[in-house]
């Protein structure tokens, strides 16, 4: 069967849901075509659950200091099935609602099955046909599996296996110290597993600057968590109790579980791309302009698969990108400041550039720092681990980047976001009056410690 619409949506990632909230009011026909969970990562295996986990390990965690704020407890148990139940019940509603409001819109069909390109205008889903004028690719990415000896041979999961896992592990076994391990890592320790961290290089999270990671990681080990760094995995198999993951150095590590957090790959050859005229690059991203265009100009390429970004706010973004230059607007993928937030507890929120990759840039940088043990209402939260750190342009007192590891870091990044889109100097920024007491009010007065970067 063939059917031909005037927009064609190959995959439900956080991209799609802005594409139709334009799409639909303007008229037109729609196929959205799936193969898997509505929704994509995000909704399914990424933040949704994720962060539902965090917030539960938090509050177990936040109970077991009561004595620090004054109150007693007790033992703190965890209801494992019930934490799950509470996960499952958000991310599944997110899901169920996307699908349900592409089900219910007259100008929109949705196809179960897995997509290919059979021409530039064409793809193949199942026994369907579909055919568009205008197609945008939205597929994401997948977990990578590292080629262990033995890997296809052991129980490893990826972090979907993970959440879907009903039982809590006794000692989980994480094989990547970058911002997944570090989170997952952080969650299941405070739900009770033990957790041990091996990462490959003499740094978690490596493109970060060192005194974050560094940072980071005593905040993880403090809690309990076993991280081993410049040590890589070549082979894995399985024990009596688990699982024993073989070092290079000759040393082994057993665990119950394992979890492999080594990266990502595009979901982009799957797609039949040479079809379509699809043109990839050498780690297989989809090739894009400025406006998410690929080589075929009818087809556009958002969300993670283009390699332009790794975040649900970046896929949302490319969506607005293609929907200004299709309806008339002047958003652009060079016009964006790179935002993100690791969300460990405390957790960090990071715009812009790292010190490291401003220096190597050539830029003449000011650097400002403060720790959270030196802002009032940190102190008072009991939340005084981590800190502040801003970097300046010297010659055109613009902020080149800003990096919050602290209480409210992933909200307070956000400031920085709209000061760096809007150009604002440093000594303008330092004129706001905040309110008080928050940790967001002490940040103007960072700047007050800028130093140039030796």
């Amino acid at each position: 069967m063939s059917q031909t619409f005037d927009y064609v949506i190959l995959g439900t990632g956080q991209a799609t849901g802005t594409l139709l909230g334009r799409l639909i009011p303007e008229g037109g026909t729609i196929a959205v075509i799936e193969g898997g969970r509505i929704g994509g990562s995000c909704v399914n295996y990424g933040c949704t659950p994720t962060k539902t986990l965090v917030a539960s390990a938090r509050a177990a965690h936040m109970a077991r200091r009561g004595e620090e704020f004054g109150f007693k407890t007790g033992d703190i148990t965890i209801d494992f099935d019930r934490v799950r139940e509470r996960m499952n019940k958000i991310r599944n509603s997110s899901s169920n609602g996307l699908e349900n409001w592409m089900k219910n819109t007259d100008s929109v069909t949705l196809f179960k099955g897995w997509g290919k390109f059979t021409g530039p205008k064409s793809i193949q889903a199942g026994e369907h046909t579909i055919k568009g004028e205008t197609i945008f690719v939205n597929t994401g990415t997948r977990p990578f599996k590292p080629p262990l000896n033995g890997i296809d041979d052991v129980p490893w999961m990826d972090s979907a296996g993970l959440l879907d896992l009903k039982e809590l592990p006794e000692h989980l076994v994480i094989l990547g110290g970058g911002y997944i391990g570090c989170e997952l890592g952080q969650v299941y320790r405070r739900l009770g597993s033990r957790v041990t961290i091996l990462q490959r290089d003499n740094q978690l999270m490596p493109r970060e600057d060192s005194d974050l990671a560094e940072t980071v990681e005593e905040i993880l080990q403090n809690e309990g968590i076993e991280v081993k760094k410049g040590t890589e995995a070549i082979g894995v198999s399985e024990s009596d109790d688990g699982i024993t993951v073989s070092l290079n150095n000759g040393k082994e590590v057993h665990g119950s579980h394992l979890l492999v957090a080594a990266g990502r790959r595009p979901n982009s050859t799957t797609i039949n791309p040479d079809a379509a005229g699809i043109m990839l690059d050498k780690k297989g991203f989809i090739k894009v302009d400025d406006h998410c265009r690929t080589t075929a100009g009818n087809i556009f390429a958002v969300g993670d698969v283009n390699g332009e970004g790794a975040f649900t706010h970046t896929s949302v973004n490319d969506a607005e990108i293609v929907l200004d230059l299709l309806f008339c607007g002047d958003r652009a993928i060079s016009k964006r400041n790179m935002i993100y937030s690791l969300f460990t507890d405390p957790p960090l929120g990071r715009v812009g550039m790292t010190e490291k990759e401003a220096v190597a840039a050539g830029y003449n940088v000011l650097r400002a720092i403060r720790p959270m043990s030196k802002i009032s209402r940190a102190k008072e939260m009991g939340e005084t681990q981590g800190f502040a750190k801003l970097l300046v342009d010297a010659d055109t007192d613009l902020i080149l980047g800003a990096s919050i590891l602290g209480p409210g870091g992933d909200e307070i990044i956000n400031m920085f976001a709209a000061i760096m889109h809007s150009e604002i100097p440093c000594r303008e920024y330092r004129k706001v009056v905040l309110v008080h007491p928050t940790v967001s009010e002490l940040m103007p007065w960072v700047l007050d410690g800028l130093e140039p970067v030796s």
